[in-house]
């Protein structure tokens, strides 16, 4: 193999795959490697940790075929201390080592035999859903932080997504809130399908779109197991979860007693305000609604308070419909929902302080989230 490339595009293809290199201590020492190899004229690099796998295409001028894995760490540390130049790697096939020269810079790494690497799919266009880059990561972002991290129950480590005709819904979880929202595809898909992919696959899909104009195309594998995620020049593949999801439509409340719209960015600055002094209590927050009346306009007080550090009172104009209600929610999760919203005002729908209240945007019925109360000490 002989090829040269430009450091900057390396140094990004790298940083691209680093995050599906395997740890250090992995059973197989290949997985702590990339894979350099000539595609068509490009130079791929590609990384796995068997859960989840990345390739990258960057330009570049080739005039051996061939391929290698290269330990990642040391070679993405040099990478980024290289000049802006030309990078020229050229492979010594009996000792397996890459020579890397860039300006007065020569390297040499030793790796493994290309062929012990692990194979990664390809995309296969086949029934392949096809979504605009920028609706993706923006779904991705209004779901993705509401899966759990304890994998002591994984099938709430996932995001689920379904495809039906020309829909596209994704939904996530962790026992105490739930994110769902709703897109459209580019063009409706031949069948109907449902699959449960790691959250941490599809965070990763979100930080590598990136810019792209290009629709991104979702397609699961022959055998069911993966998915593929088909951009400009990277595919994301990530094992499924072979469990199934909480039937999540029945978590939803389907009523409310009182309808609240106040201004996003008003109610999300108190919430932020009420973290610094909830911290100690749980992350509790009071959540006092009173609706409108003939002598006062209807207003959303916020309060938190702490035995050590004081307390803390925030009060919102608003617009509220139904019964008077105090109610508390984990502050922190209050955040991270709103922090999505992008409608200047939302809606929270709340029945009883331990039934769960619903966050919607206003003038946006794609997207809702579901949060449960915490306990009201009194």
């Amino acid at each position: 193999m002989k090829v040269s490339c430009l450091q900057e595009n390396l140094a990004k293809g790298l940083n691209i795959v680093g995050r599906a290199v395997a740890a250090r201590t992995a059973t197989l020492p290949v997985l702590t490697h990339v894979l350099l190899a000539t595609d068509g004229g490009r130079l791929k690099i590609a990384a796995t940790n068997l859960e989840l796998g990345i390739n990258c295409w960057v330009g570049a001028k080739v005039e051996d075929e061939g391929a290698i894995t290269i330990p990642a760490r040391p070679f993405t540390e040099l990478m980024a201390l290289l000049p802006p130049d030309r990078v020229d790697l050229d492979l010594n096939i009996r000792t397996q080592t890459l020579r890397i020269q860039c300006g007065r810079t020569d390297n040499n790494i030793k790796g493994i035999d290309a062929q012990e690497f692990p194979i990664i799919p390809t995309f296969e266009p086949n029934n392949a859903a096809y979504i605009d880059a920028v609706l993706l990561k923006k779904m991705i972002g209004k779901v993705v932080f509401a899966a759990a991290t304890d994998e002591s129950r994984p099938m709430l480590t996932g995001v689920l997504t379904k495809f039906d005709n020309d829909k596209i819904t994704m939904a996530a979880a962790d026992g105490f809130r739930l994110s769902v929202c709703n897109g459209v595809l580019k063009e409706p898909v031949a069948e109907a399908k449902t699959i449960l992919v790691p959250a941490k696959a599809v965070a990763e899909v979100a930080r590598v779109v990136g810019e792209q104009e290009e629709p991104v195309a979702i397609s699961v594998t022959p055998s069911r197991g993966q998915v593929l995620f088909h951009m400009q020049n990277v595919d994301v593949v990530a094992q499924l979860i072979d469990q199934r999801f909480p039937p999540y439509e029945q978590i939803i409340p389907q009523r409310f007693d009182t309808r609240t719209i106040v201004n996003t960015a008003d109610i999300l600055k108190a919430c932020r305000q009420a973290s610094i002094f909830a911290r100690e209590a749980s992350d509790t927050m009071r959540l006092h609604i009173t609706p409108s009346d003939d002598m006062e306009p209807a207003k959303v007080t916020v309060t938190a308070r702490a035995d050590e550090t004081g307390d803390n009172q925030s009060q919102l104009e608003a617009t509220a419909n139904g019964n008077e209600i105090e109610i508390a929610f984990n502050v922190k999760y209050l955040i991270e929902a709103l922090a999505v919203i992008d409608a200047p005002q939302t809606a929270i729908e709340t029945t009883a302080p331990k039934s769960p209240g619903v966050l919607k945007p206003v003038g946006d019925d794609t997207f809702l989230h579901v949060v449960m109360p915490m306990h009201l000490p009194r």
